[in-house]
C-alpha cells in the first residue's frame, strides 16, 4: 500500500461527500414537483408525456397501487426486451448480422436487465446488434433506474408523511427520474466518454491490418452512450465481455475515477433526500455515515490484500503485490477501489478480474453482496435497502430500553419488522438455496472450471450476485447454460420484487401513522451511537444469515494458499 493510493482513496470519497447535499437538494425539488433550472424546458415535455399516457399528474396511488403499476410496468418491459433478443436478426441496425439470441439465454437477459442486475452470459460483442444494445439494454437501463429511485422516494414518503394513505404516483416518479435526473446527466457524460476516446457510432465493425499481415476485426458501435448510463444508474452491462476492463469502455485512468464517482453519486445523494424530506438533514448523514464506515472498512481490507499479494509468489521473492487479471493503466488501488465500490452499490461493472483477487480481496465484494448491497447500494435499492435494517436496528434499541422503537417520528411496530425481516431474509434464501443445489446436480457441477474451493466461491459469488441484482461475476464457471440461465434467472427476480413488494407494505404503514413528536426518551437517530448501532445490527443480522457460507469458500482458498507456501503442498 502507498501514500499515493490512500490520496486516491481519500479524494474519492471527499468528492462523493461534496456531491451528496447538490445532488440531493436537486432530486428533492424534483420529486417534490419544484421548479428547477430544467423546468422551462422539460416540464411541456413532462406534461405532453401525461397526456398521451393518460396519466393524472395530481392523482396519488396506495403503497398496493404504485407497487402493481410497477409490476405492470415491468411486464412491459420483460416482453418488449425478450422479444427484440429472440427477433434481433430479422430487426434493422445490426451491421454484424447477429443471429437471434436463443430462448434460454434471452430470458436470462431479459430478467438481468429488467432487474437491474445486468448479469451477462455472453460477450456483447459477438452477441448482440446494435438496436439490441440500445432499444433493448440501454433503454432498460434508464427504465430499471428510475424505478429504484421511485421506489426509495416512495418508501421516503412513508417515513415523511403523516395520516396518508398514498405514497406517490409511480407514473410521475419514474418520469420525472429519467426526464430530470437520468437523461440531463448522462447526455454530458457521454461526451465527455466520447472525449476520452469511448466509441458511439452506428457504423460496421472496423477490419485491420496488423503488423504481421493478419486481419482483426476491431468492434465499435454506440459504447459510450450504453456505459453513460450503466455507471450512473448502477446498471453494469458492458457494451463488450470485456466491461470496463476493456479500453473502448474506460480508455484512461481519468475516465476510470469518473466511473467510479458516477457509481456512488446518485446513491449517496439520495440519503440527503431521505433526510430533507423528513426535516432532519442529520438522519440523512448519519445513514450516509454508516454506509461509510462498512465501505472505508472494505476498502482497506481489498486494497491490503492485493497489495500484500498471493503467499505463494511471494514466497518465490516476487513480491510488488497481485496484479493478475488487472489493467497496468488502473493498477492495484484503482482495481480494489473500483471492486469495491461496484460490488457496494450494485453495478456490477468490473475493471478488474475478480476471480484474479486474492481469496481474502475476494471475499469483500461477495460481503458487499451478501449484505443486499446498502452500502450506498443501486440507486434506489441500496436506500430503501438500507432502511429497512434502520427499521430492525430501532427495534433492537427499543428492546434494550424498554419502550416502543420510533424513528423519523413514526413507531416502529411488529407489523413494519414483519415486513423489514421478509424483505431481508429472502436474499439468503436464493442465494445460498440454489448453491447448495448447484454444489451437486452435476450438469451444475459441470460448469466449473476451478476445483476445490475456488469452485465454490464462483458458485456461491454468481447466486449472490445475481440475488443482490449486482451482475458483477468470479469468472471460471460456464454460466451460459439452461440451468444457469433459468436459475439465476429466478434468483435476480425474485431478488428484485420479493424485495421491494414488503419494502413498499412497509411504506403504505408508516404513511398511514401519526407523527409521534420527539421526547426525553426518544433515542437520537442522528449522532455517532445510531452509527454504530445500525453498523453493528447490519454485521450482526448478515454473521447470522449469511456469513458461515459466504466465508467458506474464500477462507479456505486462503488457507490452502499459506499451507501450500508453508508445507509445499
Amino acid at each position: 500500500m502507498t501514500l499515493n493510493g490512500w490520496i486516491q482513496i481519500a479524494l474519492f470519497c471527499a468528492i462523493i461527500l461534496a456531491l451528496t447535499p447538490l445532488l440531493g437538494g436537486y432530486m428533492t425539488r424534483v420529486f417534490a414537483g419544484e421548479r428547477t433550472f430544467l423546468s422551462p424546458v422539460l416540464r411541456p415535455v413532462e406534461g405532453a408525456l401525461y397526456g398521451l399516457a393518460g396519466v393524472d399528474a395530481k392523482r396519488e396511488q396506495t403503497w398496493l397501487g404504485y407497487t402493481l403499476a410497477m409490476l405492470v410496468f415491468h411486464v412491459g418491459g420483460f416482453l418488449i426486451l425478450y422479444a427484440i433478443l429472440r427477433l434481433q436478426d430479422l430487426l434493422p441496425l445490426n451491421p454484424q448480422e447477429m443471429a437471434a439470441m436463443p430462448p434460454d439465454l434471452s430470458l436470462n437477459t431479459a430478467i438481468s436487465f429488467l432487474t437491474n442486475t445486468n448479469w451477462q452470459n455472453y460477450g456483447g460483442e459477438s452477441t448482440l446488434s446494435y438496436l439490441a444494445q440500445m432499444l433493448g439494454l440501454t433503454h432498460q437501463n434508464f427504465l430499471s433506474a428510475a424505478t429504484g429511485i421511485a421506489l426509495a422516494v416512495a418508501l421516503i414518503r412513508g417515513f415523511s408523511r403523516a395520516s396518508a394513505q398514498t405514497v406517490g404516483n409511480f407514473w410521475v416518479d419514474v418520469t420525472r427520474c429519467t426526464l430530470y435526473v437520468l437523461l440531463p446527466l448522462c447526455i454530458p457524460y457521454t461526451l465527455f466518454l466520447v472525449w476520452q476516446g469511448i466509441p458511439q457510432t452506428l457504423g460496421p465493425y472496423v477490419d485491420a491490418t496488423t503488423l504481421d499481415g493478419a486481419k482483426q476485426t476491431i468492434a465499435v458501435g454506440p459504447v459510450a452512450s450504453q456505459v453513460a448510463i450503466k455507471m450512473l444508474g448502477t446498471n453494469g452491462g458492458g457494451f463488450f465481455n470485456a466491461n470496463a476492463s476493456h479500453p473502448f469502455e474506460n480508455p484512461t485512468a481519468l475516465s476510470n475515477f469518473v466511473q467510479m464517482l458516477s457509481i456512488f453519486a446518485l446513491g449517496a445523494g439520495l440519503t440527503n433526500v431521505f433526510g430533507r424530506m423528513v426535516g432532519d438533514a442529520r438522519k440523512g448523514w448519519a445513514i450516509l455515515a454508516a454506509m461509510g464506515v462498512i465501505f472505508v472498512a472494505g476498502v482497506a481490507v481489498t486494497y491490503w490484500a492485493e497489495a500484500a499479494g498471493t503467499p505463494g509468489l511471494n514466497a518465490l521473492g516476487l513480491t510488488g503485490g497481485n496484479m493478475e487479471g488487472k489493467e497496468v493503466r488502473f493498477g492495484i488501488v484503482a482495481s480494489a477501489l473500483f471492486a469495491v465500490i461496484t460490488t457496494a452499490a450494485s453495478c456490477g461493472a468490473v475493471n478488474a478480474m475478480h476471480d484474479s483477487f486474492t481469496a481474502l480481496g475476494g471475499m469483500i465484494p461477495l460481503i458487499n453482496m451478501e449484505l443486499g448491497e446498502i452500502i450506498v447500494g443501486g440507486v434506489g435499492a441500496g436506500m430503501y435497502g438500507m432502511l429497512l435494517f434502520v427499521v430492525v436496528a430501532m427495534f433492537v434499541a427499543g428492546l434494550m430500553v424498554g419502550r416502543t422503537p420510533e424513528y423519523a417520528g413514526k413507531k416502529i411496530e411488529a407489523k413494519e419488522v414483519k415486513m423489514a425481516m421478509l424483505a431481508i431474509l429472502v436474499l439468503p434464501l436464493m442465494m445460498l438455496g440454489w448453491t447448495a443445489v448447484a454444489t451437486v446436480l452435476p450438469s451444475a457441477v459441470a460448469s466449473i472450471n476451478n476445483p476445490g474451493p475456488h469452485g465454490f466461491s464462483e458458485i456461491l459469488y454468481a447466486f449472490t450476485s445475481a440475488t443482490a441484482n449486482n451482475g458483477s461475476a468470479f469468472g471460471g464457471l460456464t454460466g451460459n447454460t439452461p440451468f444457469y440461465n433459468v436459475t439465476l434467472a429466478i434468483s435476480m427476480f425474485i431478488g428484485r420484487f420479493m424485495m421491494i413488494v414488503p419494502a413498499m407494505a412497509l411504506a403504505g404503514s408508516l404513511a398511514a401513522k401519526k407523527t409521534v413528536p420527539a421526547s426525553a426518551g426518544t433515542f437520537p437517530t442522528h449522532g455517532g451511537l445510531f452509527v454504530g448501532l445500525l453498523v453493528g445490527v447490519i454485521l450482526i443480522v448478515g454473521g447470522l444469515t449469511f456469513f458461515p457460507a459466504l466465508a467458506l469458500g474464500p477462507i479456505v482458498e486462503h488457507l490452502a494458499a499459506v499451507a501450500g507456501q508453508t508445507f509445499g503442498g
